[in-house]
C-alpha cells in the first residue's frame, strides 16, 4: 500500500511507514491540481497544515482509505466529503498541548517585561531602562477563556507564579475547575476582573468576535492580551481601538485572522508583541505529531483499529439498524442542550424508555455527548472520546431506564440541571427515520429537531405569534414550521419556530421586548 506525504515531516513519521512495509512519497508543495492527478494511486495522505484536502481531490481518490492530519485541527480538510466516501479522516490532538502552553507563557512574560521592545531598544544603541518599566504576575489576576488541554497547562503553571485564577469554559464543571485552584466565572465577570487575559477556546460562531469593543469597555484599564488560540476570537480592529484609547495596556498575539498577517496595523503598534503561529512549532511536539500519526495510519492500514478518527465512530456501524435515528436524536439533544442551557452544569441524566433503547444506552449517552461537545469545542468529537472529555471535565451523564411510556413505545428524555435552572427534553422516531422532539419542561408538541429553531416562552395571551411573525416577516425571515405547547389559558406557553435562516441578533432584540414574552433562544441542530 502507498502513503503520500504532502506536506514536509520529521523523518520518524517516514521511517515507522516504511518499517510498516508501506510505500512512502514524500511531495512537499504540490499545488491542487498537481494533488488532484496523483492522489487516485494511494492508499494514505498525510498532511499539515500546508495541503487543503477539497471535495475535489477527495472526488478523484479512487484507492484512499485514510486522511491523517499530522496536528490537532482538521479544518484542512473536507471532514463531509471524506465521511460520504467512507475515508477514514484522523489528527493527533494532545501532540502540541504543552507547546502551546509554553508558547502562551513565554508571550506572557514576554508582554509583562517589555522584552521584544527593550531587546530593540538595546540593539539601536539606546539605554533607556524607565521607558520598559515591567509588571510582575505575582498576585495578578489571569483570565482565561476556555480551560481545554492547553487552558489546563497553562492554569497549572500560572498557579506557580502566584496569579489569582480565573476562567470560562462553557462545558467545565465548577468542581472540576475548584480542583484546578481556579475560580470559574461568566465571560463578563472575567472580563471586568482579569489584569491578564488568556485565550484557549476554538474559533467558532459563539466564540467569533467575543472579545469586542463592548467587552473591552467593561475590562480593567491597562488590561493586558494574550492570543495563541485562534484570530478572530478578538475583535482585531476593536483591540487596535483598545490599544490607542489605553484601555489595552499591551496585546501578545501568535494568531491572525488573516494567515500571514500582511499589512496588519497591530504589526507596527508599539504595545503589540507578535509572532508567526508558533505555539506548535518546537521540536518535541511536531516528532511527537509526526510518530503519532504515522503510527494511526499504518494501524488503520493495517486493520489493527482506528485510533484519533474525527469521522469514524465504530459503535454507530455496529448498532441495529432501529437504535441509529436515535443515536441523531441523542446528539440533536446534546446540541440543543448545550445552546438552551443557562449556567454551567450540575448533572445530566438520559432517560431511554424501550428496550432496544436500554441495551444501547451507553452509546446513546456518547452520542449526546458528542453532539453537546461538538457545539462549544473545537476538537473533533466522536463516540469514543466523548465520554472522556466528560470525565476530563467533570461532567457526569447519568444513563437510567425509564418505565414503559403510556404513548411511545421508545422515548428517550434529557433532564439538565444547572445552577440557574431545571429542564427535561423528549423525543422519538416516527416511521423509523422521523426525528420529532415531543416534549420540553412539561410541554406536549411535535417539532422537527433540524435547522434554525427560534425558542421563546411568554405569558399564554392573544397577539404574541402575530407580533413575533410581524417582526420576522420584516426582516425577511421565512417561518418554516411551528409547534405550540401550554400549560393552560392564561398560564405559560412555548413556541418552537422553525426558521429558514439565521435570526441576527438586533432581530432576536426586538423579538425580545415583545410584551409577554419570558425567555427568547435560538439554535442551530443542523440539518
Amino acid at each position: 500500500m502507498k502513503v503520500l506525504l504532502s506536506d514536509a515531516i520529521e523523518q520518524q513519521c517516514i521511517d515507522i511507514l516504511k518499517s510498516e512495509n508501506l510505500e512512502v512519497t514524500l511531495s512537499p508543495g504540490l499545488s491542487p491540481d498537481q494533488l488532484k492527478s496523483v492522489i487516485g494511486e494511494y492508499d494514505a495522505l498525510i498532511v499539515r497544515s500546508g495541503t487543503t484536502v477539497t471535495a475535489d481531490i477527495i472526488a478523484a481518490a479512487k484507492n484512499l482509505k485514510v486522511i491523517g492530519r499530522a496536528g490537532a485541527g482538521v479544518d484542512n480538510i473536507d471532514v463531509d466529503a471524506a465521511t460520504r466516501k467512507g475515508i477514514i479522516v484522523m489528527n493527533t490532538p494532545g501532540g502540541n498541548t504543552i507547546s502551546t502552553a509554553e508558547h502562551t507563557i513565554s508571550m506572557m512574560l514576554a508582554l509583562a517585561r517589555n522584552i521584544p521592545q527593550a531587546d530593540a531598544s538595546l540593539k539601536r544603541g539606546e539605554w533607556n531602562r524607565k521607558k520598559f518599566l515591567g509588571m510582575e504576575l505575582f498576585e495578578k489576576t489571569l483570565g482565561i477563556l476556555g480551560l481545554g488541554k492547553v487552558g489546563r497547562e497553562v492554569a497549572v503553571r500560572c498557579k506557580a507564579f502566584g496569579m489569582k485564577l480565573l476562567a470560562f469554559d462553557p462545558v467545565l464543571s465548577a468542581d472540576a475547575a475548584k480542583d484546578l485552584g481556579i475560580e470559574l466565572v461568566g465571560v463578563k465577570d472575567l472580563l471586568r476582573r482579569s489584569d491578564i487575559i488568556t485565550i484557549h477556546t476554538p474559533l467558532t460562531n459563539e466564540t467569533r468576535g467575543i472579545i469586542g469593543k463592548s467587552g473591552f469597555a467593561i475590562c480593567k484599564k491597562g488590561v493586558r492580551i494574550v492570543n495563541c488560540a485562534r484570530g478572530g476570537i478578538v475583535d482585531e480592529g476593536a483591540l487596535l481601538d483598545a490599544l490607542n484609547a489605553g484601555i489595552v495596556g499591551g496585546a501578545a498575539l501568535d494568531v491572525f485572522v488573516t494567515e500571514p498577517p500582511g499589512d496588519n496595523p497591530l504589526l507596527k503598534h508599539p504595545k503589540v508583541i507578535a509572532t508567526p503561529h508558533l505555539g506548535a512549532s518546537t521540536e518535541e511536539a511536531q516528532e511527537k505529531v509526526a510518530e503519532q500519526v504515522a503510527r494511526q495510519v499504518a494501524d488503520a492500514l493495517h486493520g489493527r483499529g482506528v485510533a484519533g478518527s474525527v469521522n469514524a465512530d465504530e459503535f454507530n456501524k455496529a448498532m441495529r439498524a432501529e437504535v441509529k435515528p436515535y443515536l441523531l436524536l441523542a446528539e440533536k439533544f446534546g446540541l440543543l442542550v448545550a445552546q438552551l442551557k443557562n449556567g454551567a452544569l450540575r448533572s445530566l441524566i438520559l432517560r431511554v424508555h424501550g428496550g432496544v433503547l436500554f441495551e444501547s444506552r451507553e452509546i446513546l449517552g456518547a452520542a449526546f455527548l458528542k453532539g453537546m461537545f461538538s457545539a462549544v469545542l473545537e476538537e473533533p468529537i466522536n463516540y469514543l472520546n466523548a465520554p472522556l472529555i466528560a470525565r476530563e471535565r467533570g461532567i457526569r451523564l447519568e444513563t437510567i431506564a425509564g418505565e414503559k411510556h403510556e404513548n411511545y413505545s421508545s422515548l428517550l428524555s434529557v433532564r439538565f440541571e444547572t445552577e440557574k435552572e431545571k429542564r427535561e427534553i423528549s423525543g422519538t422516531v416516527f416511521d423509523n427515520d422521523r426525528l420529532r422532539i415531543v416534549g420540553i419542561d412539561g410541554f406536549h408538541f411535535e417539532a422537527n429537531p433540524e435547522g434554525h429553531l427560534l425558542f421563546y416562552s411568554n405569558v399564554d395571551r392573544p397577539g404574541v405569534v402575530a407580533s413575533v411573525s410581524r417582526i420576522l416577516a420584516k426582516a425577511s425571515i421565512n417561518i418554516a414550521g411551528m409547534s405550540l405547547g401550554r400549560y393552560g389559558v392564561g398560564r405559560e406557553a412555548l413556541t418552537i419556530m422553525a426558521v429558514d435562516s439565521a435570526i441576527p441578533a438586533t432581530i432576536l432584540a426586538e423579538i425580545a421586548s415583545v410584551e409577554g414574552l419570558l425567555e427568547v433562544k435560538t439554535v442551530f441542530l443542523g440539518k
